[in-house]
Parts: C-alpha cells; sequence; structure tokens
C-alpha cells in the first residue's frame, strides 16, 4: 500500500512537471486586477526543464532554478505599483499589473508578449490582425521588462506592432537605443556604450593594456564585445583573448567550455585582467570552476552580475582575486524592505512566485543562512507538494531579513523608476480622460507623455528636488556649450579654440577670422593716405631733379642726401601695407624690420643736416672746432643705421614675430602678428625717440638762421609731431584690442613721416615754385648779409679776417666743394660783393662777418 502511494505521488510530480501550464492562466505568474493594467516580464527560474535535448512539441514546459533576485524584482514592480495606487497620483484610477516569468528564454518571453497584444476583454484572447493598430485596445497598455537584452530585443520587435510602451530596467545593449529599429523602447538604465567606455578608461588609467574578455554568445554578449573593442582601442588597451560562452549551457556542455576558457587564462600569464560579460548563472558556473582550479585575477565585471548576490555569496569567492564592478544608480530602498516585512500578508493564488518562495523557504527551514540561498535553489530543481498557508506564513514572517541581503540596490532603483514613468505618463494622458475606462487610451499615446516635457536641443536635463529622475526641468545651456539631442543630462563643451556657441544652442559654430582686410573701409582710406604718400614723394623727387642747381636745393644738402630722405620716406608709405590683408611670417617679420631701418636712416640723414646747419651759422669757436671734429656724415649716418639693423637682426633671430591666433574672444578669432618680444619692439622704437629727440635739440639751437633757407626750424617742427604721434600710440597701442590693432600703428607711422616729409621739403617746394625771386645767388647772398648786420652787435667778440671770410665763402657743400667749376668762376664776386656790404655799413661788419657756407647744408 505503502509503495502504491509513493508511485502515485511520483506520477502526480511528472504531471505536474511536463504539463505545468495547462491554460493561459496558468502562465501568469502574478496578477492583480486594474482600470489600466501594465505589463512584467522577469526571469525568475533560471531555464525551462526539459527531459529532451531540444523541443519536439510546441508547448511550454515547467520553469526551475528559482532566482531569489529576480524574484525580488518582481516585488519591486508589485510594490512600485502599490504605492502609486495608495498615492494620490492618479485619484480613482487604479493600477493592475499581469507579471510572466521568462526564465531566461525569449520563446516564453515571446508567448507572454503575444498575451499582452491580445484584444482587451476578449474570451478567446486573440491578436486581431489590423492595418492600423491606432485604435486597437490591447490587454495591456506598457511593459516594464526584460532584463536581458537579447529578450528585451526580440520582445520590443512584437510590441512595436502596436508602439506598446516597453521600458526595460537592466536591458543596457546600444543598440536599443536605435529609435528606427525599437522606437516604443525605453530605459531606465545607460547604455553599454557609456559603461565599456568607462571600463576601458579605467584599464587605461589603472595601467593595464593587455587583458581578456569572456562573454556570452548571444545579441548582449555580441553587441558589447563589439562596444568594448572600439572603446579600449581608443585607450590603446589590446585583447589577448575573447572567450564565448553559448547562450544556453547544458549540464553536459558548460563544464567542457568553461574548462576550455580556464586552460587559455591560466596559458596567458601575462594577462591579469580579464572583463567578464555574462549572464548570473554563467558567472557563477565560471567562479565555481576558477575557485577550484585556484586562478587568481582581476576581474572587470560588468552591470549583469556586479553586484548579484548569487555570485557575492559563493564560498571562498575571494579566491578568485579582485572584481570591479559598474553597476546602476542607486534610490532609496527603505520604503521596499518594509514591504519586504509584510510579504506573509500577501500570501494568496494571484502571486505564484511569492507561493513558490514561501514552499522554498519551508523546505529550507532547517537551512543555515549561509546555506539558505543554496538550499533554494536545489530544491527549486524538483517538484514540491504545497505545504499549509499557516506553515509558510511562519517561516517567511521569521526570517524576512533574508531577501533584503538579497536585493540588489540598483535593479530595484531601475524598477521604480520604470514605473513611477509610466505613472506619470497615466497621470497627464487622465487628466482630461476617463480612465477608468481601459478604452479612453492606446499604449502608443503614452509614448508622448512623460513627468517632464522633453528637453529640447540646446537645453539639458536638470534635477529638481524629487529623488525621481525622471522628474526635471529644462535648462538652457549656457555660452559656448550645445546640446544637439534631445533630453540630454548635461551641455556639451565646444572647442573654444576653433568654435563658439550662444545660450541655448544645439550646435557649435565655426569661429569667424578676423584681420585688417584689404576691403575694410578704414584698410581702404590708410592704403590711400599711404598711396597719396608716395605720389608726394615722387613729386618731390622729380620738382627737386628739375631744380637741381639751385640754391634752395644745394643748400638741402644736395641730389644724393634729398634722395636718400625721399626714399626713406617711400619705404616707410610702402612698409603700412605690410600691416593690412591676412597676416603672414613673412610679412610680420618684414613690416616692423623695414620701418625701423628705413625711419632710423631718414632721421640719420636728417641729423647730419642740423648738424651742418649748426656748424654753418655757429661764431663760437669752441663749438666750431668740436663740430667740425663730430661732423662725419657717412660714418654717422652708416652707424645709426647700423645699430638698429643689428637691433632688428637680433630680434628675428632670438624673438621673431610670428602669426598667433588670439582665441580670447568668444565669437571670433583675430589673425594677428605676435611681435615675438615687447623688449625688442620698444628698443626698436626706443632708439628712433632717441636719434629724433638729439635732432630735435641740434634743430632747435639753429632755429633762428635766415628765414628763407632756414631749414632747421621746420626740422623742430617735424620731430615735434614725430614726439606728439608716438607719445599717443602708447596708451592707444595697449588699451586697442581686435583687427583694428595694426591700424593704429599705421596712423601713426603715417602721422609721423607726413610731418616729417612736409616740414622737410613742403617750405623748399614753396620756394622753388612760388618764391622763385629768392631762389638766387644773389637773394641768397643779400638775405646772407641781412641776417649778419642783424646779428653783428651780438657777434661782434667774434673776430675773423676778411680771409677767413673769404676761406669760408668758398669752402661750399662739402660734398661740391672747390670740385664745383661753377662755384670757382663766382668766387671773386662774392668777395667783392662782401667787402663792399661791409665797408658800407661799419667798420665792426668787418670783424663779425659770419662765416658762411653758400650751400649751407
Amino acid at each position: 500500500m505503502a509503495l502504491l502511494i509513493v508511485v502515485i505521488i511520483y506520477l502526480v510530480i511528472i504531471l505536474a512537471t511536463s504539463q505545468s501550464c495547462q491554460a493561459p492562466d496558468d502562465f501568469v505568474a502574478a496578477t492583480s486586477p486594474g482600470h489600466i493594467m501594465i505589463g512584467g516580464l522577469f526571469a525568475i527560474h533560471e531555464k525551462m526543464l526539459s527531459s529532451e535535448e531540444h523541443p519536439r512539441r510546441p508547448q511550454i514546459q515547467k520553469c526551475v532554478g528559482f532566482e531569489i533576485s529576480v524574484f525580488l524584482q518582481t516585488l519591486a514592480m508589485i510594490h512600485s505599483i502599490e504605492t502609486i495606487n495608495n498615492s494620490t497620483l492618479l485619484s480613482g484610477v487604479k493600477l493592475g499589473y499581469e507579471i510572466y516569468d521568462t526564465c531566461t528564454e525569449v520563446t516564453v518571453a515571446m508567448a507572454a508578449t503575444l498575451r499582452f497584444l491580445s484584444k482587451f476583454n476578449c474570451s478567446r484572447e486573440t491578436v486581431a490582425f489590423q492595418c492600423d493598430y491606432s485604435s486597437y485596445v490591447p490587454r495591456v497598455k506598457a511593459v516594464i521588462g526584460a532584463g536581458y537584452s537579447e529578450i528585451t530585443m526580440a520582445v520590443s520587435r512584437m510590441l512595436n506592432l502596436q508602439l506598446m510602451p516597453q521600458v526595460s530596467y537592466e536591458s543596457t545593449a546600444e543598440i536599443l537605443s536605435d529609435k528606427m529599429r525599437f522606437p516604443s523602447f525605453l530605459r531606465t538604465v545607460p547604455s553599454d556604450f557609456y559603461q565599456t567606455k568607462a571600463m576601458a578608461h579605467l584599464i587605461q588609467k589603472s595601467g593595464w593594456n593587455w587583458i581578456g574578455i569572456i562573454t556570452t554568445d548571444d545579441d548582449y554578449g555580441r553587441l558589447a564585445l563589439d562596444t568594448f573593442a572600439i572603446q579600449a582601442a581608443a585607450n590603446n588597451v589590446c585583447i589577448a583573448f575573447k572567450e564565448v560562452f553559448p547562450a544556453v549551457l547544458s549540464a553536459n556542455t558548460i563544464e567542457v567550455r568553461i574548462n576550455q576558457t580556464l586552460e587559455k587564462i591560466i596559458a596567458e600569464t601575462q594577462v591579469n585582467v580579464i572583463v567578464v560579460f555574462l549572464r548570473k548563472f554563467h558567472a557563477f558556473s565560471l567562479f565555481h570552476k576558477v575557485i577550484e582550479r585556484n586562478i587568481n585575477k582581476i576581474w572587470i565585471a560588468s552591470d549583469n552580475w556586479s553586484t548579484a548576490a548569487k555570485i557575492i555569496t559563493i564560498p571562498d569567492i575571494k579566491k578568485i582575486g579582485k572584481v570591479v564592478g559598474f553597476t546602476f544608480r542607486r534610490g532609496n530602498m527603505s520604503s521596499f524592505h518594509s514591504f519586504l516585512q509584510t510579504l506573509h500578508m500577501y500570501l494568496n493564488d494571484n502571486n505564484k512566485p511569492l507561493r513558490e518562495y514561501a514552499m522554498l523557504f519551508s523546505a529550507c527551514e532547517h537551512a543555515k543562512d549561509s546555506e539558505l540561498s543554496k538550499c533554494i535553489s536545489n530544491y527549486s530543481q524538483e517538484s514540491l507538494t504545497y505545504e499549509a498557508n499557516m506553515t509558510m506564513k511562519r517561516s517567511i514572517f521569521m526570517r524576512n531579513d533574508f531577501l533584503g541581503q538579497y536585493s540588489e540596490p540598483g535593479l530595484i532603483h531601475s524598477i521604480q523608476l520604470a514605473v513611477l514613468a509610466l505613472g506619470y505618463a497615466i497621470r497627464d494622458l487622465c487628466r482630461v480622460r476617463d480612465c477608468q475606462n481601459p478604452s479612453t487610451f492606446q499604449p502608443w499615446e503614452q509614448i508622448l507623455s512623460k513627468c517632464s516635457k522633453e528637453c529640447s536641443p540646446g537645453q539639458m536635463k536638470k534635477t529638481t528636488g524629487s529623488q525621481h529622475i525622471c522628474c526635471y526641468e529644462c535648462v538652457s545651456c549656457p555660452e559656448n556649450h550645445y546640446s544637439n539631442q534631445t533630453d540630454m543630462d548635461r551641455c556639451l563643451l565646444c572647442n573654444n579654440k576653433t568654435h563658439w556657441a550662444p545660450v541655448r544652442s544645439a550646435m557649435c559654430f565655426e569661429k569667424e577670422v578676423e584681420y585688417l582686410n584689404w576691403n575694410d573701409s578704414l584698410a581702404i582710406l590708410l592704403v590711400a593716405l599711404s598711396l597719396l604718400g608716395i605720389t608726394l614723394v615722387l613729386a618731390i623727387g622729380i620738382i627737386f631733379t628739375r631744380n637741381l642747381n639751385t640754391p634752395v636745393v644745394k643748400s638741402s644738402g644736395g641730389l644724393m642726401v634729398c634722395y636718400v630722405i625721399l626714399l626713406c620716406h617711400f619705404l616707410n608709405f610702402a612698409s603700412t601695407g605690410f600691416f593690412i590683408g591676412e597676416p603672414q611670417d613673412f610679412t610680420c617679420k618684414t613690416r616692423q624690420t623695414l620701418f625701423g631701418v628705413s625711419f632710423t636712416l631718414c632721421v640719420s640723414c636728417i641729423l647730419m643736416k642740423s648738424l651742418k646747419i649748426l656748424l654753418a651759422f655757429s661764431f663760437d669757436p669752441k663749438l666750431q672746432n668740436f663740430l667740425k671734429c663730430l661732423y662725419k656724415p657717412v660714418p654717422i649716418v652708416l652707424t645709426c643705421t647700423g645699430i638698429q639693423v643689428v637691433i632688428c637682426t637680433l630680434w628675428l633671430i632670438f624673438a621673431e614675430p610670428a602669426v598667433e591666433e588670439n582665441i580670447s574672444l568668444p565669437r571670433i578669432i583675430i589673425l594677428e602678428c605676435e611681435e615675438g618680444s615687447i623688449l625688442a619692439f620698444g628698443t626698436m622704437l626706443g632708439y628712433i625717440a632717441i636719434l629724433a629727440f638729439i635732432c630735435f635739440i641740434i634743430a632747435f639751437k639753429g632755429r633762428k638762421l635766415p628765414e628763407n633757407y632756414n631749414e632747421a626750424k621746420f626740422i623742430t617742427f617735424g620731430m615735434l609731431i614725430y614726439f606728439i604721434a608716438w607719445i599717443t600710440f602708447i596708451p592707444v597701442y595697449a588699451t586697442t584690442f581686435g583687427k583694428y590693432l595694426p591700424a593704429v600703428e599705421i596712423i601713426v607711422i603715417l602721422i609721423s613721416n607726413y610731418g616729417i616729409l612736409c616740414c622737410t621739403f613742403f617750405p623748399k617746394c614753396y620756394v622753388i615754385l612760388y618764391k622763385q625771386e629768392t631762389n638766387t645767388k644773389s637773394a641768397f647772398l643779400k638775405m646772407i648779409y641781412s641776417y649778419s648786420s642783424h646779428s653783428a652787435d651780438s657777434l661782434a667778440m667774434s673776430h675773423v679776417s676778411m680771409d677767413s671770410i673769404n676761406d669760408n665763402i668758398t669752402m661750399t657743400n662739402p660734398s661740391l666743394g672747390d670740385k664745383s667749376a661753377a662755384l670757382k668762376k663766382d668766387k671773386d664776386l662774392q668777395e667783392q660783393t662782401l667787402v663792399h656790404i661791409c665797408r658800407e655799413n661799419s667798420a665792426n661788419v668787418s670783424k663779425t662777418l659770419p662765416r658762411k657756407r653758400i650751400s649751407s647744408i
């Protein structure tokens, strides 16, 4: 009799195992009615139990391998829905749920999806084929899940038919972000792109560059491997080996495949860091073998198993080495833990996973806490009969802290966010609708409803006081930042060297390159003034050439000196052209050097003219002797100019000017010449200023010379203009910024150049063109006598013999001297004229007549 009872029980177990799903309702894991139904997909069991290697009949088998951590995820969804129902978020509207166990199988998840898509309130539970599902009312309004990316992709492709929102709490495959292929998919966790990027960055920063990878042969594993390989290459990390586990491992193949992988790890002695993209039960099997082989490495854990209690509680798990993992953001778990304390109140027929857990817990009541998880897993491989409810309630109540140890805060928080996001979406839809009627809205309308409005490109999300990341406000990106997608967590920084962005920009704009362009109105004006100056130089040169033998030209130092000074003015005007246009290295080096050397040569020649004037009309014997010794025209001009050449050469050798991009302005790049050395630039200008000051002092002493030929007075005015211009230049140049900075120096060059040119040559040109009667030898001698008579009293102490006067008269321009044939013929006439003038005036005149050189300067 006892044997018969055992056989009957055994047959019941077999029948219960092989025919666990007799009707659609048997397939549901947990359910609760409501006005609006939410679907759930969780891998509560590790696999389906099958006595054959592959299915031979299209039926859903019993699931085995109870996963406590996933069971807790199911409870998190139930708790979140109950929390919303007990709040004022959906006033008068109750959320219901239908949760299915996928058994970590794609086919089981798709079977559950078919039921989600079946027509609402239809006894036959069929999915109606329609060309347009816009008005179709399915059994549920949205789906939460699944966990594994491979299952999520398959489910999402089916839900896309009706654009039913699917919110995943764990699927991280990057491909799921593609809205073209998965338009109704949403998730509360970041994609693998960020996880693999962080992994590669961690490995690179740790100084590791020779690693191994273990992954699974499914969508999640392959995509994670490809993404990580790209990130690793970008961080100069090399992959020594890639081991791929089959997605479904039977008891016969798992040990063989893991042993092959471990042999590879042992053979690669230089590999001490291994990245592991595996499911929890793959990682569980792998690390059991790793402990047996006594392999000690550094394991980089993916978010799939990094915080899995099933892995953490493996005996001697610390022997495998160090585990560095990435996990999801955590939230407040206090409310959920309180919910776990009251589980014994929810034991009913509508929550099969809870009843199964209670049954397994009762069977393992004798086990210690450290062995409780293993006991539950072992018992879940078999078929157990239900115990009395009171026994189960007592067991759960006495040891309910056990579940808290197996909860994964990151995943629990992600599930809470998923439920809350759907709650806010439904709230927005129900504000103007009667949501107690399930047909009041269709699932696809929720995709357009969020807790917060979508942040447009040019904005970023800013979390509010709420702990929920789905609730936020949109703020504009600041200047030089942008966001090119919707709902970005932060704005991206533009490359400030080459790009800029206004406030609330969706893209960066290239900075406009600016410089003093030839087309600029100011540049055109300055070029016109420079060309006018060059024209004046050429005109003066022609006038002086045609009046070569007149006293005015000769008193200017002769044609050669005039040509040198005019050439310097020409080069000064021409140098302004190097300040305009796009700066080049050549123009940057040329412009200051050309101006500095040519202006120095000009001032040096004028300095010699000033010395010559002072020498010609000096009646102090001591000063005259000093000036005679000092007056060496060619050596002084060459020396003064040579010093400037040396300064510019050293400047070009040790700190040459170069083109520089000034990026300090927010929207433009100023292309300018960086002078290389402010000290060298200041030395060049300072040296010119010293020469000009000496020239000014000497010319100032000769300012009261004969009026018609008084060049010293005009030289003094010219130097004053120079000083005023360049003293003004210093503060203006120091405070000016931007593309018009070169224009400041051009203006100063033009002012000083025009000032010296006009003061030096215009009075002479005026005499040549409009005062021709004064531009003769007789007029010149008469002017000399008038000046001498006026100065006789002050010069009485100078006793100069007539012979000395005659000698001085014959000492014409040093460049002409005794060699001038014309002057030799006029020598006697000059002497007679001067003697006659002296006799008519007074005897003192003959003693004080000045030593006048006819050609003067």
